[in-house]
């Protein structure tokens, strides 16, 4: 069985190669590639082969290199054949000591390189001709810096349709990065203000060669338009959130729900137990101006984040307590109600401060994640002989794929509202 170069090309195609590939692929006697990286050789004598569909092609490779113990091959492939290329399909059915890989600069290493940001640490998924899972899933988790491999369908547009659709905490810059390396290379740049504009707006197609560059910026740089804002339902994507975990935070579906629950008035004393962000303090301070809200949350960083939060959203009846629960709560003023939206390990606890504290009339709502918290604050209630409700939220969120729309679900929750008989 013949050897087989593999040899990786780009977009200045011979004026790329160094001395060595270039006399490989001059001494080969079978030329295999798409036509693009044929085009490059228009006067090499060698028996050329198109790479119209891959898995032909590479059955047309083990049938030559089978039958013709002698002739030396060369497969063309684009940028690094063993990133996201023909390379690994190439592996799957061919011996690998009768393969050797030559990679060119990458089209990803040259995204970097135009945008100018170190890229170690990224991370790359490519959605060409596979589902978007992937990328939902990337984003959602709020990862600094993310490539991403088009196609025709997922294209930068309907990326920019998807991220608008998924409303994640995390703020990100569009670079796209098109004909990296030829002659008409563009790299056009949109800020996270300006990414509506890319998904409806009318701009020139997109070359089919293009890289998506998804790199992470700070929401606070972006002010807010309060007379923009809705009265109620504050959109998750311009609070400030955790760097790391983007997503920990009450969505905006779930929020709507936890004040309904609340019943709430106007000039009351509410706690937030558990405060995280601070997005529910703020629904509520923005909803009910005259209302007192007090904010407890345990974590430095969240309660950095509730502080700036604040600031941000212009509220100032919201008060912030670093501290655990059920500690701090003596503190406070008796409450008209309360929300518990994290618990530290100290429900019971927190609940048997709560019965105490709770005026008249008040009302006790708990968001719930897990089974275990679920029956432990219902066998808390039954002790106490409290009222109670359950409301169970599964709560799917609709998100652009390609021409089509999908349902992608948030975790469910479980809302207890509890109260005196």
């Amino acid at each position: 069985m013949s050897q087989v170069e593999v040899i990786g090309i780009g977009l200045d195609g011979i004026a790329g190669l160094n001395t060595n590939t270039l006399k490989l692929i001059n001494s080969a006697k079978v030329l295999i590639g798409s036509s693009r990286h044929l085009s490059y050789f228009a006067s090499h004598t060698a028996q050329k082969i198109t790479l119209h569909n891959l898995q032909q092609g590479i059955d047309n490779i083990i049938e030559i290199i089978s039958q013709n113990k002698d002739e030396f091959v060369v497969v063309l492939a684009s940028g690094d054949p063993l990133f996201f290329g023909i390379g690994r399909l190439l592996l799957s059915q061919i011996p690998s000591e009768k393969l050797r890989f030559h990679p060119h600069v990458s089209s990803l290493q040259l995204a970097f390189s135009r945008v100018k940001v170190p890229w170690q640490d990224a991370q790359f998924i490519s959605i060409h001709g596979r589902s978007a899972e992937s990328l939902i899933q990337t984003l959602k988790q709020g990862i600094e810096k993310i490539a991403v491999l088009t196609d025709s369908d997922y294209n930068p547009r309907e990326i920019a349709k998807l991220y608008l659709d998924l409303d994640i905490a995390a703020n990100y810059d569009f670079y796209i990065c098109e004909n990296l390396g030829g002659q008409d290379e563009k790299i056009r740049y949109f800020s996270s203000d300006e990414i509506e504009k890319l998904a409806y707006s009318q701009f020139d197609s997109f070359s089919s060669l293009n890289i998506l560059i998804l790199l992470r910026s700070s929401a606070s740089e972006t002010t807010l338009n309060l007379e923009d804002l809705p009265k109620l339902g504050l959109p998750d994507s311009i609070f400030l959130s955790y760097s790391d975990r983007p997503g920990l935070m009450t969505k905006k579906e779930i929020r709507i729900a936890i004040l309904g629950q609340l019943a709430l008035q106007s000039s009351q004393v509410i706690w937030d137990i558990g405060a995280g962000t601070g997005s529910v303090s703020i629904e509520i301070a923005h909803l009910c101006p005259h209302s007192e809200i007090f904010a407890v949350e345990k974590t430095a960083i969240g309660y950095s984040l509730i502080k700036q939060n604040c600031q941000r959203f212009q509220v100032d009846n919201v008060k912030v307590f670093h501290g655990k629960a059920p500690e701090i709560l003596s503190q406070f003023p008796n409450p008209d109600r309360i929300f518990i939206g994290g618990s530290g390990g100290n429900l019971e606890s927190i609940l048997e401060v709560c019965y105490q504290k709770l005026l008249p009339q008040g009302l006790l709502v708990i968001a719930l994640a897990t089974i275990e918290h679920c029956w432990e604050t219902l066998n808390w209630i039954k002790t106490h002989n409290w009222q109670y409700n359950l409301l169970q939220l599964q709560i799917s969120r609709s998100t652009s794929i390609a021409n089509l729309t999908r349902m992608s679900p948030l975790n469910p929750v479980t809302l207890i509202t509890t109260y005196p008989r």
